[in-house]
């Protein structure tokens, strides 16, 4: 394939290297210093596109795929407020996106064991459950992308949490959870790629699970994944179809 990189950061770098390395052509990279030159004739002859961007450049991004016609992978996230008018595009102009807050193997098999554990975890309201975070200092959302799907499909299987705070630790004032809220604990320190820890805890004990990224070269290697995978089709998906983990939770 021919792929467009939208965005040549750390992570833009590692998915170029997976993807030459998996037989793929770069055939554009677009970042901060050539981004407002860039056109949709720019993308003819891509293949794909793989955004991992800026927030506040992703849905911009997103549209000059479309324009372009030119199927888009996006791997940057705190742009999901915009996520159901994004969608509508997509499928009312026949284009082709697929997005997700993590394309991570492992964190990817996380997710499916937490819905799971959720579910399992529900009779007993005696656990209280919460979400922690670590990220880079760079990281610039909070809660993650990957904290937030992970703390929706608990709210989805647990009766007792109905919606998500955040907590950025070390930034300003932090927030009591009433009963019904889930609290997401963000936690921001140099040169850590990301770990993601769901706690139940209880007066008698508590259960941690936990994922702990060595670095961003899972994360890369699963978007070159993902496009390979999106290579072909049309429609809107989530990462996670991509996975068969052997039943529906």
């Amino acid at each position: 394939m021919n792929i467009a990189l939208l965005g040549y950061g750390k992570m833009g770098q590692l998915i170029e290297k997976f993807a030459l390395q998996r037989g793929h052509q770069i055939h554009l990279i677009v970042d901060e210093g050539n981004r407002e030159s860039i056109g949709a004739a720019d993308l003819g002859g891509a293949d794909i596109a793989i955004d991992f961007s800026r927030p506040e450049a992703a849905v911009s991004n997103i549209d000059l795929c479309f324009e372009a016609d030119v199927p888009i992978v996006v791997g940057t996230t705190g742009w999901y407020n915009q996520l159901d008018v994004v969608k509508k595009r997509c499928l009312d102009g026949n284009k082709t996106l697929l997005y997700g807050s993590n394309f991570s193997i492992g964190v990817n098999v996380f997710f499916y064991i937490n819905k799971l554990l959720a579910a399992a975890m529900n009779p007993y309201k005696q656990y209280d459950v919460q979400v922690e975070e670590i990220h880079h200092t760079q990281k610039l959302d909070a809660p993650s992308g990957t904290a937030i799907t992970i703390a929706e499909s608990i709210i989805e299987h647990t009766d007792a949490k109905t919606e998500w705070i955040n907590n950025l630790i070390g930034e300003g004032e932090e927030s009591i959870p009433k009963p019904n809220q889930l609290l997401i604990e963000s936690h921001r320190i140099e040169d850590v790629p990301g770990t993601h820890t769901v706690l139940y805890s209880s007066e008698v004990d508590q259960i941690e699970f936990k994922h702990t990224a060595h670095s961003r070269a899972g994360f890369a290697l699963g978007a070159v994944i993902a496009a390979e995978w999106l290579n072909g089709k049309t429609g809107f998906y989530q990462v996670t179809e991509m996975f068969n983990f052997g039943g529906q939770v």
